[in-house]
């Protein structure tokens, strides 16, 4: 989450030390590969107990809820930038000229509203700085199918996910992201379920823990540090023939298809961090500072929904607040842009957290609380006195 706004922050210079500068994958392989875990958990217990259709119904639920988010997410981005762009304050007061609606290419959006508004709808209209949502939704409605297939067996789930990223790869399945266009979405769902449901896999057990070996840490590290100069521009830049091999096997990293080496890439750093931290993330349950930050960390993760919606707005305000205040290039405004952004991500999931902890579920006090206890306790009320309470409470 914390990388993802750091990459979303428009002109930001930090983004040259985030993985995606010295790796194939990057964070959007660690959102995806997570979003598959969570699933497993909160998705896969539905299956299990209730059956595929009460499971396929839930996941329907989520599909419903992640798809308004979508729409509500673009909407207060794209009219919060179309205000500040036609109000002319910013060339006014601060001498800026820079064209924000434009940054996002939602110059079409205005244009062509009679096309692009029911193509926002739709999700046939969909903006690269709007394409992870869609993306997950479709890899959601796959998920009743996957485990429509498990019922045969781990093999034909396999066999599902290579077959999807294999036709995704080749050209074969693909969604429009513009009608004016031959423009496919930039995160194809059909390749990309490879890494989601590869975290499925593993919280189901469909996939066994790898064992913690010396040769294959090695391997591991060999993978990642092989792969920097490949993925590093200041490395391939400054060698021609870095670049013409990078090049070459661009179909193999290619971001749209989740190109093999992302996958093989991601899965030697997802291994790494597994052997670092411990099954089960052991080291990193200590009680002192260090432990705190970590809780800190799992609350932002635990409201990945809420916090990344909120760190794309965060990231589009606060690039403006910068360049009004500093302009662009201020090491300290850099500083303190990705700082509150960090702090925003980080109150946004502690207050999100807190309601959907029902807080005003809970005992003690006196109105809402008392009256819904003396409700419990007293007998049967009469008609008006029923009505009475309710709205008292």
């Amino acid at each position: 989450m914390f990388i993802i706004f750091v990459a979303h922050l428009p002109n930001n210079t930090w983004t040259l030390w985030i993985p995606a500068r010295f790796g194939f994958s990057d964070a959007t392989e660690i959102f995806v590969f997570c979003s598959g875990m969570a699933s497993a958990i909160a998705f896969g217990r539905v299956f299990d107990q209730r059956g595929w259709w009460m499971g396929a119904a839930r996941v329907s639920h989520r599909v419903w809820q992640v798809y308004w988010a979508h729409i509500c997410q673009f909407l207060v981005i794209a009219a919060g930038l179309i205000a500040v762009q036609r109000s002319g304050y910013l060339a006014s007061c601060c001498g800026l000229t820079q064209d924000y609606v434009a940054s996002l290419n939602l110059v079409h959006f205005l244009d062509k509203i009679d096309t692009t508004l029911p193509g926002l709808l739709t999700l046939t209209y969909v903006p690269n700085y709007f394409d992870i949502l869609p993306m997950y939704i479709v890899i959601l409605m796959m998920l009743p199918l996957v485990m429509a297939a498990s019922r045969l067996g781990r093999g034909a789930v396999f066999a599902l996910m290579g077959l999807s990223w294999g036709l995704a790869t080749l050209g074969y399945l693909g969604l429009p992201a513009e009608p004016w266009s031959d423009r496919v979405w930039f995160f194809n769902p059909f390749a990309w379920q490879l890494i989601f449901f590869t975290g499925f896999a593993f919280m189901r057990g469909w996939i066994p823990a790898p064992p913690v070996w010396r040769g294959l840490i090695l391997l591991a590290v060999a993978i990642v540090v092989l792969t920097v100069p490949f993925a590093y521009f200041r490395a391939y830049q400054a060698v021609p023939l870095l670049a013409e091999m990078r090049q070459a096997i661009e179909p193999l990293w290619n971001k749209t298809h989740f190109g093999i080496l992302r996958f093989v890439h991601f899965l030697a750093l997802a291994y790494l961090a597994w052997v670092a931290v411990g099954s089960g993330g052991r080291y990193l349950v200590v009680d002192n500072g260090w432990g705190r930050f970590v809780k800190v960390v799992q609350k932002v993760g635990q409201q990945s929904l809420a916090v990344f919606l909120a760190s794309l707005v965060l990231a589009q305000a606060i690039g403006i607040l910068r360049d009004m205040a500093w302009g662009r290039g201020n090491m300290l405004a850099e500083l303190l842009a990705n700082l509150a952004g960090f702090a925003g991500l980080i109150a946004v999931a502690y207050v999100v957290a807190w309601y959907k902890s029902n807080p005003w579920k809970r005992g003690g006090g006196s109105g809402g609380n008392g009256t819904a206890r003396a409700l419990e306790a007293s007998p049967e009320p009469s008609t008006d006195r029923r009505v009475r309470l309710e709205r008292a409470g």
